[in-house]
């Protein structure tokens, strides 16, 4: 039987995992609609990489900005204005149109949405222990793999019946609806540090450049490169290169995030168990976290060879997308968990989000770079052959990287040396 305490965590974690999952899904609406607004507006690939980039151009200063925010202003508030502000970059693309305005647009969007999974992360870490954090970050990050494709079939039959435009003023609309039940049902935790760690205030340069921060900042922009992809070049992959058709292509789409709603709960459940066992945080973790990443990079190496092999969209090419684009998430749920065990509580906020910008500015490179590949070469499959065998190469080894510097352990011991007492 759940006790009241956990009943309110939970709902906690249920309105925080809709919060992610409308972030995602107004992530994604922009590549579930490149072909139609490519067309619409006459742009190049190149141009329309740029689109996709011009999101995360203020992402990440942001995500700093409000990390460092969410140390001393209620996640519940924070949270309200950033669904507001999401709300209010989406709606006017429901009647505008332009190159200008879309590209404003997205810019605005980003920066609201910067901050969004450290501040959802410190919000539910405020209900759960350090040991107990793995599984409902998992759900948080469920949230994430929710909105960018299992959604995208709705998504993709609002753009195919009304238009680009009417997806972008649905997902407005949503926002807001979301900020009304979290502004009725939100709760803050009671959770903090215990009293020896609060008194403990570490050097922020010790914390951000520990050995395991550097590890997650790796295997996070890795694991944020295909994300990107994803959100960006994925839907024009299958459709204009592959000659999918729209809904067809949407299903392929909305593999990555079922098995990523597999992978994350039951990865983090894993973990979680593994650390309950008494295993070192820096193998259920760290090792864990950066091995799905590689498993990410050498499934993206296969992806176009397997399909040009094959001649066409078959099982083994749709298998290695959904595995390629869902198990190097795993490390945002772990990366977090193994952020918030080296961070005290008042600068948990502030690391997080350093994290997650770091991360983000993947998002910023991806989708130009692939564009750039693409147009290369005049075959669009040869383009992404070589885009996507550089970007997995590159992935891979960067959670190769991850896997042999992250030492929680030997952080924190490093931390106690360093360390100075907290203001009272």
């Amino acid at each position: 039987m759940f006790s009241t305490l956990d009943r309110r965590a939970w709902s906690t974690v249920a309105l925080v995992f809709l919060f992610m999952l409308i972030n995602y899904a107004d992530k994604a609406v922009v590549g579930l609609s490149s072909v139609p607004i490519m067309r619409e507006l006459g742009l190049s690939h190149v141009q329309f990489g740029m689109l996709g980039s011009a999101f995360f151009l203020l992402f990440s200063a942001s995500g700093v900005a409000v990390g460092f925010l969410a140390n001393r202003v209620r996640t519940k508030s924070i949270m309200g204005w950033m669904g507001v502000a999401w709300s209010a970059a989406l709606l006017p693309m429901s009647v505008v149109s332009g190159f200008a305005a879309l590209l404003t647009s997205r810019i605005l969007l980003g920066a609201a949405e910067g901050p969004s999974f450290p501040v959802a992360v410190h919000a539910v870490y405020k209900w759960f222990g350090d040991r107990g954090r793995a599984l409902p970050t998992s759900v948080v990050a469920c949230g994430a793999a929710f909105g960018t494709g299992i959604v995208a079939p709705l998504i993709t039959l609002i753009i195919v019946a009304r238009g680009w435009h009417a997806a972008f003023g649905a997902l407005g609309a949503v926002g807001l609806a979301w900020v009304c039940a979290w502004l009725w049902f939100g709760e803050e935790g009671p959770i903090g540090d215990p009293p020896a760690a609060a008194a403990m205030v570490i050097p922020y340069a010790s914390l951000i450049f520990s050995r395991t921060a550097i590890g997650v900042y790796l295997a996070g922009f890795a694991a944020y490169w295909v994300i990107a992809l994803n959100l960006v070049w994925l839907a024009n992959y299958l459709i204009h290169a592959l000659r999918m058709a729209p809904q067809s292509a949407a299903w392929v789409i909305a593999l990555p995030s079922a098995l990523q709603m597999v992978l994350a709960p039951c990865c983090a459940w894993l973990s979680q168990g593994l650390s309950a066992r008494g295993v070192p945080s820096r193998i259920s973790r760290g090792l864990f976290g950066a091995l799905c990443v590689m498993i990410s990079g050498i499934s993206m190496i296969l992806v176009p060879n397997v399909g040009m092999a094959n001649a066409g969209v078959g099982t083994l090419e749709v298998l290695l997308i959904g595995v390629c684009f869902s198990i190097g998430s795993v490390i945002f749920t772990l990366g977090t968990t193994l952020i918030g065990e080296i961070s005290p509580l008042a600068q948990r906020g502030a690391m997080l989000g350093m994290a997650n910008s770091v991360h983000t500015l993947a998002g910023l490179c991806a989708p130009v770079a692939m564009g750039m590949l693409v147009d290369i070469d005049a075959d669009p499959i040869a383009g992404f052959r070589t885009g996507f065998m550089a970007a997995g190469t590159l992935v891979a080894m960067m959670g190769f990287a991850a896997a042999v510097l992250i030492d929680p352990q030997a952080d924190l011991a490093r931390f106690r040396g360093v360390g100075i007492a907290a203001a009272p």
